[in-house]
């Protein structure tokens, strides 16, 4: 939506600076851009977060509890840069603790999950507040969808289809940060990629909360218009998009047909990120997840049986309150076994207004800290494995737009992270190459075709 002009606008006739900051997952990226996207039809310019601005943006995670520490010190970083910038707190953490932000020296504006699409209508003018200003509706109000997409990125777009989650694990706060599940329209999700194709971007990114249960709430009711399989078999037609990537899929969700469909497809490319959080079924229960141990294993083994170089990442929860040594231990062996590419290890933290907060059984940090550590190692010679299974293979490598330490790097469609000497003119081109060797620091060497 288009917000109304402020009156600051209306009457200033200097270009003004905006700086975007964002915390979390893809799917804040594609909303924070969306967002910068009406600055950027006003007077404003849009500069580094690192640089003098009038105006700092800066979109929140609630996830764990890393994010929600960190934010005092990002608002610090931008108040080093200009002790006068107004400073705007929104998303996931906003919404959940609005008070508690606006109280935090230096924030002036605090806006919740439905008034961050209207940031424009708050800033009316500059001027430094003594205690933050907050807007901030309650979460069953947050019913209506904003569609969203980032092309900030030269090489790859975040596309987001779905918001909201109507699951109840026990300890995730993204319900009450987001609100129930509900979906863009398929026709809307279309005209977005299209909009992303004709940038020459070559990749799109889908994310939402849960994206699989797409089609839900797509045109404001609770019925399932489209299924997330139609939607993969839309986006499928669209022209000029090598790439398309699915970012997380709940297990439960990830039907035989979708992975069937992401195998003879020749867009979607062959990787899964499937969240787990633990091997142990005793511990899904306790999280009221939707599947068991069981029909996570049939999912990974039929991904297997259909495309056998597809990379898998498997989130996981390590001390969640109850969780034994034996129950780790089951979790270890579990993914141990499992033929998955790497791991995404979070420590459970205590979030507030969770089921889990109350549960008996709390982890000391200490053990939390150790299984974390165990599951980290875990990833890097289950990442190192993959990337070995790999080498030999001819493979098409997307590059990136950024010079990092003298060298470019780039993703296979498998997600085999690769880098080569920087050359300007491989950015944003795709790329057919040998996998050769792995490098000292880990990333895949290779030939050109």
């Amino acid at each position: 939506m288009t917000p109304t002009l402020s009156p600051l606008v209306k009457t200033e006739t200097k270009l003004l600076r905006v700086a975007f900051y964002t915390l979390g997952c893809k799917l804040n990226f594609s909303e924070t851009a969306t967002i910068a996207r009406d600055f950027d039809t006003q007077n404003f310019k849009r500069v580094a977060f690192e640089s003098p601005a009038d105006v700092y943006v800066i979109n929140t995670c609630s996830v764990t509890d890393n994010a929600d520490k960190r934010l005092k010190g990002i608002v610090q970083k931008a108040l080093t840069q200009n002790p006068e910038g107004f400073i705007a707190i929104i998303g996931c953490y906003a919404q959940l603790q609005p008070q508690q932000i606006a109280a935090m020296e230096g924030v002036d504006l605090v806006l919740g999950a439905s008034e961050k699409f209207k940031l424009f209508q708050y800033i009316h003018d500059l001027k430094k507040k003594e205690i933050g200003e907050v807007h901030a509706c309650e979460i069953a109000d947050v019913n209506f969808y904003e569609s969203s997409f980032s092309i900030s990125d030269r090489t790859r777009a975040f596309l987001k289809v779905q918001d909201g989650c109507d699951y109840k694990c026990s300890y995730c706060t993204i319900p009450l940060a987001r609100g129930i599940s509900r979906s863009d329209t398929l026709n809307k999700v279309i005209e977005n990629a299209t909009k992303i194709a004709n940038e020459g971007i070559r990749e799109i990114v889908l994310t939402g909360v849960n994206i699989g249960d797409y089609g839900k709430g797509e045109f404001g009711n609770k019925k399932h218009e489209h299924t997330f399989l139609e939607l993969i078999q839309a986006l499928d037609h669209v022209a000029n998009i090598e790439r398309i990537r699915i970012s997380s899929i709940e297990p439960n969700l990830l039907s035989s047909a979708i992975i069937d469909h992401v195998a003879e497809s020749n867009r979607f490319v062959p990787h899964f990120h499937i969240p787990l959080q633990s091997g142990s079924d005793r511990i899904l229960k306790r999280m009221r997840r939707r599947y068991m141990s069981e029909l996570y294993t049939e999912r990974i083994q039929r991904i297997r049986k259909k495309i056998p170089d597809a990379c898998i990442g498997v989130d996981v929860i390590v001390g969640f309150p109850g969780e034994t040594e034996e129950d780790f231990l089951t979790t270890y062996s579990y993914l141990a076994a499992l033929p998955v590419s790497y791991l995404h290890v979070f420590t459970y933290s205590e979030r507030p207004n969770t089921e889990a907060v109350g549960f008996s059984g709390a982890v000391p940090a200490s053990v939390r800290n150790q299984r974390s550590k165990m599951l980290r190692a875990l990833s890097v010679k289950k990442r190192r494995a993959f990337y070995e299974s790999q080498l030999g293979n001819t493979a098409e490598v997307l590059f990136e737009s950024e010079n990092k330490k003298g060298y470019i790097h780039g993703f296979t469609e498998n997600y085999v992270k690769v880098r080569s000497p920087w050359n300007p003119n491989w950015v944003n081109v795709l790329k057919k190459v040998k996998l050769d060797q792995i490098d000292d620091e880990g990333f895949v060497r290779f030939e050109v075709d």
